[in-house]
């Protein structure tokens, strides 16, 4: 790469960031725009259901670098500027004004969106959804002043702002179709475990629900009416029913898409100028020997390095196991590994899951560690990816015995 080398970003949140900082350590000395749809600068989304939405940081706290460092590493900044259609032949990307951006190589880092719901009363005010800075502070001011709260979905997201409102004094009702919270991502038993955890800290937990319409009066939220003709009062809504990540323009563009943007071991896409990165990255896993996705922080974080070899025409691969976290009230979690939809699997506690101290693993039928999650236990995180690497069996009884080192 020259100096004449024209490089774009299109995306503005962690993924995005972290490529242009990986670009510029890694001596890029051309030309780097970065396109991004928000205001902000790019900042990192964990603490938008967790530190943020308990008012122990701002969003300084949590922005990825500062509007200095983007000056100082000679990186143009678009915000607030929604990307158009990229033009492979030409190379270039639209913007709103008319004009584009040319480009040698193009990284997308699009990210993702709420799913809405649709049902009746879903546009309502004092409904809302949470995925941006400004939506965690409209959460942040309900708080103030609220005093019932139904929650949709009883996903990552649900459950992490349900405790923040919890923690702000707010009485919580929280929806979830499934037999249990998280039941697609952890399965049944552990699923139980957290709803456990949050009907402990006063939480109107129903499952195997329906929400048919969020009731309103003079165009305001007041409850949500079930598929059963109940209704469940409210003064404010939250629908949580998971993501969508932003493919559009990859598909506009002719790039291979699937449930994301088909990508390689190094994250290029189908078009070798073209890398993916983040929520929208569905990668063939060099590790894992499958196609993955994961819409969490550590991939937005992680998968930048090797993108920036990649559009760099260096020789790199992203074989990091899946990874991600999450805190509520006093539970903290972290799960490394991946189970793909579908897998039949057997769950081994290794601990007390009454007292929420425990590491549970998923292994397939030949007993083999497919991934771990440690709930208020600590550094165990390389033990356990040590046992997913190996692919070896496992004693079942030994791996569940907590005087067996790991």
């Amino acid at each position: 790469m020259t100096t004449d080398s024209r490089f774009v970003v299109v995306g503005g949140g962690l993924a995005a960031a972290k490529l242009a900082e990986s670009l510029r350590d890694n001596d890029f000395d051309g030309t780097l725009t970065v396109i991004g749809a928000e205001t902000q600068l790019p900042y990192e989304r964990p603490p938008l259901s967790k530190e943020h939405l308990l008012g122990k940081q701002s969003l300084a706290d949590f922005t990825v670098q500062p509007e200095q460092w983007y000056r100082d590493h000679e990186v143009e900044l678009l915000l607030g500027t929604t990307a158009g259609t990229i033009d492979r032949s030409s190379k270039t990307v639209a913007l709103p004004d008319g004009s584009t951006r040319p480009y040698d190589k193009l990284a997308l880092a699009t990210g993702s969106r709420s799913r809405r719901l649709p049902i009746p009363g879903s546009d309502a005010q004092g409904v809302y959804m949470l995925r941006t800075i400004e939506q965690s502070d409209a959460l942040l001011s309900m708080f103030a002043s609220a005093r019932r709260l139904v929650v949709i979905g009883a996903g990552w997201i649900g459950l992490e702002v349900t405790a923040a409102a919890r923690a702000a004094g707010l009485e919580v009702t929280l929806l979830e179709v499934g037999a249990v919270p998280l039941q697609a991502a952890l399965g049944d038993e552990m699923g139980a475990v957290f709803g456990a955890l949050h009907r402990a800290q006063g939480v109107d937990l129903r499952c195997g629900v329906k929400a048919a319409e969020i009731v309103t009066a003079d165009g305001r939220a007041t409850g949500v009416r079930l598929a059963d003709d109940s209704v469940v009062d409210a003064d404010a809504v939250l629908i949580a029913v998971g993501a969508r990540p932003n493919i559009e323009i990859a598909a506009d563009a002719g790039l291979a898409v699937e449930g994301g943007v088909l990508v390689d071991e190094s994250l290029a896409t189908s078009d070798p100028d073209i890398v993916a990165v983040g929520d929208i990255a569905d990668q063939q896993h060099p590790v894992l020997g499958q196609r993955v996705r994961v819409e969490h922080w550590a991939t937005a974080l992680n998968q930048p390095a090797v993108a920036a070899q990649t559009m760099l025409d260096r020789a790199a691969t992203y074989d990091r196991l899946p990874y991600f976290f999450t805190d509520q009230y006093d539970l903290g979690m972290e799960y490394t590994g991946f189970v793909a939809p579908g897998t039949e699997t057997s769950v081994v506690v290794r601990g007390d899951t009454a007292k929420r101290e425990f590491v549970a693993f998923w292994l397939d039928s030949g007993n083999r560690v497919l991934a771990g999650m440690n709930v208020n236990i600590w550094d165990v995180t390389d033990r356990i990816k040590e046992l997913v690497l190996s692919a070896d069996a496992v004693d079942p009884r030994v791996l569940a015995d907590t005087s067996t080192p790991l």
